[in-house]
């Protein structure tokens, strides 16, 4: 079994994947006007719009109903990012923080409300834990 992708579903597909496009500074390969992936590394951020649930059976899922899931992409420096994304953030739910377990994090919602986390291992430990 191979991990591929996290799929997000979205009433508007062209803005939720321009966000992650600017996010991530990966292009997407948009492949309908209704499906786009973000390829990094070996998985994908896929977007895909309400229309393509009716393939999958009514009500699997709901566009910016999100309570569970969190986004997150290890960053050179969360700092940096935040400097670099704060003046097209909407929704920032906390500025980078360092977190008990030795990620400086920076949380904020995507345009569906989605949490997208950015951290930067700190700590000895964190680092040691990803390799760096």
């Amino acid at each position: 079994m191979s991990f591929a992708s996290v799929r997000l579903i979205t009433a508007d597909v062209a803005a939720t994947t321009a966000f992650y496009e600017r996010v991530t500074g990966a292009t997407a390969a948009r492949h309908t006007d209704q499906f786009s992936e973000i390829r990094i590394g070996g998985l994908a951020l896929a977007v895909a719009g309400t229309p393509t649930l009716a393939l999958f059976g009514e009500r699997v899922a709901e566009p910016a109903a999100n309570r569970s899931l969190i986004v997150e992409f290890r960053v050179d420096d969360v700092d940096a990012e935040y400097e670099r994304l704060r003046d097209g953030l909407d929704d920032v739910v906390q500025e980078p923080t360092t977190m008990p377990w030795g990620n400086r994090s920076l949380l904020f919602r995507d345009p569906e409300g989605n949490l997208v986390n950015l951290f930067t291992p700190v700590s000895a430990e964190a680092r040691t834990r990803f390799g760096i």
